[in-house]
């Protein structure tokens, strides 16, 4: 018996008509069923359920078991409607489904059948889509449906779900799921299918009303207003990031949660950080995704940590403290749990001493392992410039001298303290400083104008201070990175004038070790210009609004849907599990990084004034410096700025180089091994968007994809909807450009800034997150001077993290850098609709070649003795760039999303 509306159409026919693509192919089958009412042709749905812990476990409890099994015995658990692509030509309404329930048929492992049997009459021609009620008392997730026959002439469609129906008693709505081996542009969907096609879209948006609900897969805006906590500590209270001039953020996915009590702009923290239901898949992944163990570290092992060190300020007081990190481990407190916690976390909980002690115990990074030493030499805190984990900061030095654009008369005079008689001077005659200048040989980290703003806020919290800061290089003849001088300056304030100093390598004792002070100083700036800027905002934050955007506005039918969907993968869940524990007040960013509770504030600052969709390509932003138009434009292929001069000049363009790209630095190993993926990803977006778009009207005419880019434009990126360099979507080279922007920023980029952290950070003198302890010189202090001569290495490790900093940080970029055993790579596993289509399967093949020719290239360049950025004694190889990885923390791999 089936529900109430839903009839069982009762017309048979002999010849039958089933479009198993849902366009032109056709299979006609003649049967005859033997029941006296004529031909028609039966067709079984096979739908696989994976079960999941929490599922089962939820079966086993209370009254729903004995419901749930009732139903699956009576096979009334799963509802089934077959969908007509095609309206009724008499009537020129939708046709009526085709139902039936499905029952139980088999299990194996945690995969479950349910099968179904219809009749199909040739009046109901093609199938576009199933309807799937869940009339179970707890969801389901579903993997496919699959719909065979006995007839050898019929092709049939699997429908490749992945993804999760609800109770009937949470949503009554019916679950569609359409045909997954065509694409259609709005314009071609088969009219069956254009209002249900409308009205899925619509239930995605939802109404932007009341709070969300685990089950829902609604995906909606909303501004980072969820950071703070100040009904539980007015000192968590955090401003409200996007929506305003003051400051202006990208925007995550709405959870819609009831306002604080004590600041009505911000969101409680209480529930749970919704993300839309299919966003959240590690239940039914492996033991070991990633997602999975970045939560336990942050829920158990950090906790621990914090038990553990009871003074939260105390630093390492020797060199060798920090060696037993890699060696005998930090004892931690009894964990409950402790069993599970080491299955997920073996790199990191260990048990000694006979199964009576937890301990934290570090794998040696790659980087000491190779040189334990080597953080120690300026050419490797030079080259990891160029082949670290934050090669989007250095910049072509082009103008002299270097004025800051900040207000003099907040905070001090402009001018450097940099001079051309200082710079000649480390040159040491190879040229003077203005050759260097003109043959392109001056390079410069600047940190100077983002965090000199912040460095009295910064200062007037407990263990921490900040400098503005400026780090020149030279280009030696060897293609080399050698640094010059480090420039630390402290702006004006009521009561101090600006103080500002220039330090330099020496073999002088004192100057030596003032250099080495300074260069912390310095990596501490890179570290938290690395975490907040080049990883969490340009990546995970700025990526969020494309997926929210794609969701509401894209069709899963739409070509460039299904083309984007593979880069979204788990994006949602990760953002939402850092606003939960890293980036909030009091998370491991606040307590572990310079700026502490300004560290997000600052990534709105650097968004408000340096983010730009058009620089956000490879190319692009490489260039940069010859950005000198008024709006964005393409010119010859990549895009130009709106009259402010930007400074990378890290590449020029040349239609001769490889890429029509010359780089300034030849040996830039993060940049020649980018442009590789660039170049590829964007030979496959254009294939891609050739076969769908093959002239400007499809484009322009595409009332979905407008709406996407309107969608990013004006709701994802709102603050900076008015800016003149957004692209237009009005050819196909220009939505090539800028998908293959997308598709960058989610794989390479994040690839590029994510999985060397342990490599280079784990070890953490070398990358340190804080500097606490301001330079030795910088008052007239003669006590602390005095400290500083008698033990100069005491006074670097005070500078440094404290333990628990340094212990949680490490904990956090281990888990970071590791990849889970189902990592989905770049150019992996193509989407089922590409292989029904031939030009694309062909295109996608060819883009996987082209990953696995680009795998060998970079191994060569790794064994070339003249690219010495790469290759020498004891140096960490260029490896970033790699598309595949096995598992682990293997400082390789280009996933295809921002998953971690």
């Amino acid at each position: 018996m089936l529900p109430s509306g839903v009839r069982r159409p009762t017309r048979r026919c002999r010849g039958i008509t089933i479009s198993c693509t849902g366009v032109k192919i056709k299979e006609v089958v003649t049967l005859s069923t033997g029941d006296g009412h004529g031909g028609s042709l039966t067709v079984k749905a096979v739908v696989t359920v994976q079960s999941t812990a929490a599922g089962v476990l939820g079966s086993l409890l209370g009254f729903s078991k004995l419901t749930d099994g009732v139903k699956d015995l009576l096979g009334k658990s799963l509802l089934l409607e077959l969908v007509s692509a095609q309206l009724d030509p008499k009537t020129g309404l939708e046709k009526e489904t085709l139902p039936a329930y499905a029952r139980r048929a088999s299990k194996e492992g945690n995969l479950i059948t349910y099968e179904a049997t219809f009749e199909v009459g040739e009046d109901f021609g093609t199938i576009g889509g199933v309807f799937v009620t869940n009339d179970q008392s707890k969801e389901l997730f579903v993997k496919d449906i699959k719909l065979v026959t006995s007839n050898p002439n019929a092709t049939l469609p699997t429908f490749t779900c992945n993804s999760w129906v609800a109770s009937k008693s949470d949503n009554p709505e019916k679950r569609l799921f359409f045909i997954n081996k065509q694409s259609y542009l709005p314009a071609q969907t088969p009219n069956g299918l254009v209002r249900l096609r409308a009205k899925e879209l619509a239930i995605l948006r939802g109404n932007g009303q009341g709070e969300r609900k685990s089950f829902e897969r609604i995906y909606d805006y909303d501004v980072y207003n969820d950071l703070g906590e100040p009904d539980d500590d007015v000192d968590k209270t955090r401003p409200v990031l996007g929506g305003s001039k003051e400051y202006p953020y990208p925007r995550r996915c709405r959870t819609g949660r009831p306002k604080s009590k004590k600041d009505p702009k911000s969101e409680t923290r209480s529930g749970s950080f919704y993300v839309p239901r299919d966003e959240a898949f590690s239940e039914v992944k492996s033991a070991n995704f990633s997602v999975k163990t970045f939560r336990s570290v942050l829920r158990a092992v950090v906790p621990s940590i914090q038990s553990a060190i009871i003074d939260v300020h105390l630093g390492f007081p020797y060199f060798t403290a920090i060696d037993s990190l890699f060696s005998e481990g930090l004892n931690l407190p009894k964990l409950e749990g402790a069993g599970l916690l080491r299955g997920v976390l073996p790199r990191l909980v260990r048990t000694v001493t006979d199964g009576k002690q937890e301990v934290l115990l570090f794998e040696t990074p790659e980087m000491i392992d190779r040189d334990k030493f080597s953080w120690l030499r300026d050419e490797e805190f030079a080259r990891q410039c160029l082949a670290g984990i934050n090669p989007y900061a250095i910049e072509l030095l082009e103008t002299f001298p270097i004025v800051s654009k900040l207000d003099p008369k907040v905070y001090g005079p402009a001018d450097s303290a940099i001079t051309e008689e200082i710079l000649e001077k480390e040159i040491k005659g190879v040229m003077t400083m203005q050759e260097a200048l003109e043959n392109k040989r001056l390079f410069i980290l600047d940190y100077h104008d983002l965090f000199l703003p912040y460095v009295h806020k910064v200062r007037e919290l407990k263990d921490t201070t900040l400098y503005g800061s400026r780090t020149i290089f030279f280009l030696t003849d060897e293609g080399r990175l050698s640094p010059l001088v480090i420039e630390l300056t402290r702006p004006a304030s009521a009561t101090k004038p600006q103080w500002k100093q220039v330090f330099r390598p020496s073999s002088d004792a004192t100057e030596n070790w003032l250099w080495k002070h300074a260069k912390s100083h310095v990596r501490a700036h890179d570290s938290c210009h690395h975490e907040l800027i080049s990883h969490w905002l340009r990546t995970h934050c700025c990526v969020e609004p494309y997926s929210i955007a794609a969701h509401r506005q894209l069709s899963e039918i739409h070509p460039i849907y299904r083309l984007l969907h593979p880069h979204f993968r788990y994006t949602m869940e990760i953002n939402a599990l850092a606003r939960q524990a890293l980036i909030n007040a009091g998370g491991i960013i606040e307590i572990a990084f310079s700026p502490l509770k300004y560290s997000i504030e600052i990534s709105s600052v650097a968004y408000d004034q340096s983010w730009r969709f058009d620089m956000e390509a490879l190319p692009a932003d490489l260039i940069r410096r010859y950005a000198t138009t008024t709006k964005s434009v393409i010119f010859r292929r990549f895009p130009r700025s709106n009259g402010v001069h930007w400074r990378r000049g890290m590449a020029v363009e040349d239609a001769t180089a490889e890429h029509g790209l010359r780089l300034t630095i030849e040996d830039y190993p993060f940049a020649k091994d980018g442009l590789l993926i660039w170049s590829a990803i964007e030979e496959w977006v254009r294939d891609y968007v050739s076969h769908y778009y093959p002239t400007a009207s499809e484009v322009t005419g595409d009332v979905e994809l407008q709406a996407w880019w309107h969608d990013v434009r004006t709701k994802g990126h709102g603050d900076k909807q008015d800016e003149p360099w957004w692209p237009k979507l009005e050819s196909p080279e220009a939505l090539s450009q800028t998908l293959t922007t997308i598709i960058w920023v989610a794989s390479a980029h994040h690839a590029a800034v994510n999985f060397g952290q342990y490599h280079f950070g784990g070890y953490f003198p070398n990358r340190p997150s804080i500097a606490r302890t301001k330079m030795p010189t910088e008052d007239d202090d003669e006590k602390s001077f005095e400290r500083f001569l008698k033990r100069p290495e005491a006074s670097l490790l005070r500078c440094l993290p404290s333990q628990i900093q340094a212990t949680v940080v490490m904990a956090v970029l281990d888990v970071l850098s590791n990849h889970s055993e189902d990592e989905e790579y770049l150019g992996g596993a193509p989407e089922a609709a590409w292989a029904e289509e031939p030009a694309i399967k062909s295109a996608f093949e060819s883009f996987s070649v082209r990953l696995k020719e680009i795998e060998g290239l970079i191994d060569a360049r790794n064994s070339d003795p003249e690219l010495r950025n790469r290759f020498g004694a004891g140096l960490v190889p260029y490896e970033l760039m790699k598309p595949f990885s096995a598992p682990g923390v293997t400082g390789k791999g280009v996933p295809n999303s921002v998953s971690i």
